[in-house]
């Protein structure tokens, strides 16, 4: 993640954003980040800072992503992104299990997001860790999306 005394600048994404998730996503999430203090923007990004860090370690010490300690880091890991204004996860309609699947996709693909968690191999291990989650945890009870080895899978 960005180093929290850096300011960050989420602006740099508004055309990937919207591209991705439409321009209402931006636009929420953008009046979200400007409503906050620096103090709120600071912790948010610290939060996000030492759920990185968690990941890294936990890739990185030869946890399973099945394991209790994986599966604890997931729960976090969608809490933190339902806290988004503008994302699947955010809005109780939304299809949270795709957006989640969809990331952790991107965070191996995209040397930007697999950064955040040491690399590739730790990218690897957080998607991983969260297809188990959502394969076996029901998210906020809310309706999701099959999963892809579920799909064509009575309900």
């Amino acid at each position: 993640m960005n180093d929290t005394h850096e300011p960050f600048s989420h602006e740099q994404f508004q055309g990937e954003v919207e591209e991705r998730w439409g321009k209402a996503a931006y636009s929420a999430s953008d009046s979200w980040w400007r409503a906050m203090s620096p103090a709120e923007r600071r912790a948010w990004m610290g939060e996000a800072t030492t759920l990185g860090a968690a990941w890294t370690l936990a890739a990185h010490s030869g946890e399973d992503p099945a394991g209790q300690l994986a599966q604890e880091l997931a729960a976090k890991h969608v809490a933190w992104l339902c806290s988004i204004p503008g994302t699947p996860a955010y809005d109780p309609a939304g299809d949270i299990t795709g957006y989640v699947l969809g990331l952790a996709d991107m965070y191996v693909a995209d040397d930007r997001f697999a950064a955040n968690y040491g690399g590739i191999e730790g990218a690897a291990f957080v998607r991983d860790a969260l297809r188990a989650y959502l394969a076996s945890s029901p998210i906020l009870g809310r309706t999701t999306t099959a999963l892809p080895e579920q799909q064509g899978e009575p309900s």
